[in-house]
């Protein structure tokens, strides 16, 4: 494991190193914050309106997670599709392009710890991207009264949504020396995962409750809902898993060729 930290520790400096962290980081809460803002003004001025026509049963309908925590979530997981692929583009074309893949490689260096500290290296930027974003609900926390628990539901179903797309990406750039490639690939495999959803209402029997399954979307909504159900954990878990060992294959091809 300590090879793994190591490679971690590396990643996590040449993303400081050089505006790829700072550029996401900034990109990702601005983004989120515009969002927020927007959706928090709506809510306020509807809850005026409302108020003025003096029809306390609509008021009473009024709910922040419902209103603004849910929606911001979902727009923050969009977000990611973008982010994601943009942290992990450079991953393994980095190294291919500078020479050093081959170092890394005739290291005595476990295949395993090479991909772990490379997935841990990016999943030390999306666990403070989200954290970051967590000033959000701070803020309704502060001014407002949300359900506390179905708030943090809502922010640990974001974090599993981050640490798969985190996976997928790592693989996606194991694949390929070029980071283009790499961006592009992420980009349009988590785009189909996000929006399959989609092509399961038009579909009728075991091939629409598939292609569900299948689907980031249906997972995360219920998750967002404040609904933690054991089968979206085992979801997001083999989706993790299985992009972490075709990783581990994709690697390891290379060093035994």
């Amino acid at each position: 494991m300590r090879n793994a930290f190591t490679i971690a520790g590396r990643e996590v400096r040449s993303y400081f190193s050089s505006p790829t962290a700072y550029v996401l980081l900034a990109a990702f809460l601005a983004l989120a914050g515009y969002f927020f803002w927007a959706l928090l003004s709506a809510f306020n001025q509807a809850l005026q309106i409302y108020s003025m026509m003096r029809q306390p049963e609509m008021l009473e309908r009024f709910n922040l997670n419902e209103m603004v925590l849910r929606p911001m979530l979902h727009n923050m997981s969009v977000l990611l599709i973008f982010i994601v692929p943009a942290l992990t583009m450079r991953m393994f074309p980095e190294e291919k392009r500078a020479g050093t893949y081959e170092l890394l490689l005739t290291a005595p260096v476990k295949v395993g710890e090479i991909v772990l500290g490379k997935f841990l290296g990016g999943l030390v930027l999306v666990v403070l991207m989200i954290g970051l974003s967590g000033f959000f609900g701070l803020l309704l926390m502060a001014y407002g009264n949300p359900e506390v628990p179905m708030m943090l539901i809502g922010y640990l179903g974001l974090f599993l949504v981050a640490v798969a797309f985190l996976a997928i990406g790592t693989l996606v750039s194991s694949f390929t020396d070029n980071v283009v490639v790499a961006y592009v690939g992420t980009l349009f495999a988590l785009m189909v995962l996000y929006t399959i959803g989609w092509v399961g209402e038009s579909v009728s029997g075991p091939w629409a409750s598939i292609i569900k399954y299948v689907s980031v979307t249906e997972h995360f909504t219920e998750i967002s809902k404040g609904v933690l159900d054991s089968k979206d954990i085992v979801y997001f878990t083999t989706l993790l898993l299985v992009s972490l060992f075709l990783t581990y294959r994709s690697v390891e091809s290379v060093r035994w060729r």
